[in-house]
């Protein structure tokens, strides 16, 4: 990069200078970023004239210009975003500077805090040289400044509210892509899900689904099915064989009552300022595939709830989607197909997503379509496949007058290439920035701090304790229990008949009176032990609404 210091008199990269007019005496230095050059026209598109948050001061030509301010329009945060970047370059600050401004703006966050460093966000943060300089270099009015947070953790597992999902809550492709189904196998388990709705069998935790599983290709279940289409004894098996391996790996605890209440993220203090939700994922962070459906659970049930409501001047909450790429490798098409749906109409809810990963590539294209804003930060270019992905990355930014592929390669932590949507819609100049420092902690807050946090909230009482109600094990098992019942009554009946027969025919001879096989007909020809679940069929008709992934809308 050119070590000039008039970058808006020289192009990006040392490119030659624009010819200027002729002066009749020597002018005087010109102020870094003075005038109307490159980088005044980049701040330009920077300019909004509504509510804004700040992220930086814009980097040209090895300079950092104070005063040319980058900003993101808060009513575009519903347009959603992408944060990504390579390990160690200052993604999760960022996410952290974001949540900050936006809950300062009265706008709910929810942040997944994957490696435990994210509670900081609710104690100010601690002063020192490195915070100093930066706030000098972006002209940032720097004070240390907590803000009101939650603790969330899945299932309880870890320190936090316990967020739990019923199973049919959860729904079957979440579900197949947790329990890594093929789309056979996934069609499969919507059948269950379907016959479990149809019969009233509430599946609450994954003893439920496992009991209606087996009941299905029991004896007594299959005709159940014969009118649907079948479910087949060996895709049983897999499907069976899939959650006992997910229960060994404690997802027990993720499912169950009470079921969380996703509108709790949608809260503000009572100082007005939005409250930043953060979903402790330590204790799981070895079970990617878990947390990130369980992600999408929360985006699902928050687009199934919440209203209609179009284009706001700031949004109902702004949902950060960390370590992205896990929730699209190894995805089906029908579970592409509903993420891309969801991202698309969740806008009109009034909630924004930003997905978090390491290259944009990471996310499918369709979905990548959708995301208007974009912090980029360093990409690493040490085999050929980050050149690839490099190249890949560059190529989705806006033309610009950046050497991109140079420098998104030689970025400092702490450092982005940005662009936004305007206020109009309009992308806005790829812009190299310096980002702002984060004014609450940077970093993880003390064990006991974070345990005072949790068990102080109003929502842990409602939370904390799992309930275990009736449900379709429950139901099922008493069924069987009484089919046995009834079928050894039915076999002592039968002998007891067969006796009294063989007595009457040697004692009374032709004129005895006949054992009544009442008793065994009713009890071998009742629908009870014909068939399990037709007993259970009382709630016939009580179907469930489904929105896109099959998750159940809850009714409040």
């Amino acid at each position: 990069m050119s070590e000039s210091t008039d970058p808006d008199a020289a192009g990006p990269r040392g490119a030659a200078a624009p010819a200027r007019p002729p002066v009749p005496a020597e002018p005087a230095a010109a102020a870094p970023g003075a005038g109307t050059g490159p980088a005044a026209e980049i701040a330009a598109g920077y300019a909004f004239a509504g509510p804004a948050l700040d992220l930086g001061a814009l980097l040209w030509d090895g300079a950092c210009l104070p005063q040319h301010q980058i900003r993101i329009p808060l009513s575009m945060l519903n347009r959603h975003g992408l944060v990504a970047g390579a390990t160690g370059t200052g993604k999760t600050k960022t996410l952290q500077l974001v949540a900050e401004q936006l809950s300062a703006q009265g706008v709910p966050v929810f942040l997944a805090d994957i490696k435990g460093d994210v509670s900081g966000i609710c104690a100010p943060g601690v002063p020192g040289d490195r915070v100093a300089r930066r706030a000098a270099d972006v002209a940032q009015e720097w004070e240390p400044t907590g803000y009101p947070s939650e603790f969330y953790s899945l299932g309880g597992l870890g320190t936090g509210i316990p967020v739990r999902a019923t199973v049919t809550a959860f729904g079957p492709v979440l579900m197949s892509k947790v329990l890594r189904l093929n789309q056979t196998q996934e069609q499969s388990l919507g059948l269950i899900f379907h016959y479990a709705d149809a019969k009233g069998l509430e599946l609450v935790d994954l003893k439920d689904l496992r009991a209606v599983t087996a009941f299905l290709v029991s004896d007594q279940g299959k005709p159940e099915l014969k009118g649907i289409g079948g479910l087949s004894t060996v895709t049983a098996g897999v499907i069976l064989r899939a959650l006992t391996a997910f229960e060994q790996q404690g997802a027990s605890e993720f499912f169950g009552e009470p079921e969380f209440d996703t509108a709790e993220f949608l809260r503000t203090a009572a100082d007005g300022r939005g409250l930043v939700s953060v979903l402790e994922l330590p204790a799981v962070q070895d079970r990617p595939q878990l947390f990130s459906t369980f992600l999408m659970w929360l985006l699902a049930d928050l687009y199934a709830d919440l209203p209609e409501v179009g284009d706001l001047e700031r949004p109902k909450l702004v949902f950060f989607f960390d370590e992205a790429h896990l929730l699209f490798n190894g995805a089906s098409k029908a579970f592409l197909e509903s993420i891309t749906q969801t991202v698309r109409l969740i806008r009109s809810k009034g909630v924004g997503v930003f997905f978090v990963t390491q290259t944009p590539k990471d996310v499918p294209a369709d979905v990548l379509a959708q995301l208007g804003n974009r912090v980029q930060h360093a990409l690493r270019a040490f085999t050929p496949d980050d050149a690839k992905a490099l190249k890949a990355t560059v190529r989705t930014f806006p033309r610009s007058g950046y050497d991109l592929e140079e420098l998104l390669t030689g970025l400092g932590t702490g450092e982005a290439v940005i662009t936004v949507l305007s206020e109009d819609g309009a992308p806005t100049p790829v812009a190299a920035t310096r980002l702002r420092a984060p004014r609450s902690l940077m970093g993880p807050v003390d064990a006991a701090a974070l345990d005072r946090a949790v068990k102080s909230s109003p929502l842990y009482p409602r939370y904390a304790e799992p309930v275990d109600r009736e449900s379709a094990y429950e139901k099922i098992s008493a069924e069987q229990a009484a089919a046995e019942a009834a079928a050894e009554r039915a076999a002592a009946a039968a002998e007891a008949g067969k006796q009294a027969e063989a007595a009457g025919r040697a004692g009374a001879g032709r004129g005895a009176p006949k054992p009544d096989p009442s008793l065994a007909e009713q009890v071998v020809g009742s629908g009870l032990f014909r068939s399990l679940a037709r007993s259970v069929g009382t709630q016939l008709g009580r179907e469930i609404s489904r929105s896109l992934f099959g998750t159940a809308r809850r009714r409040r």
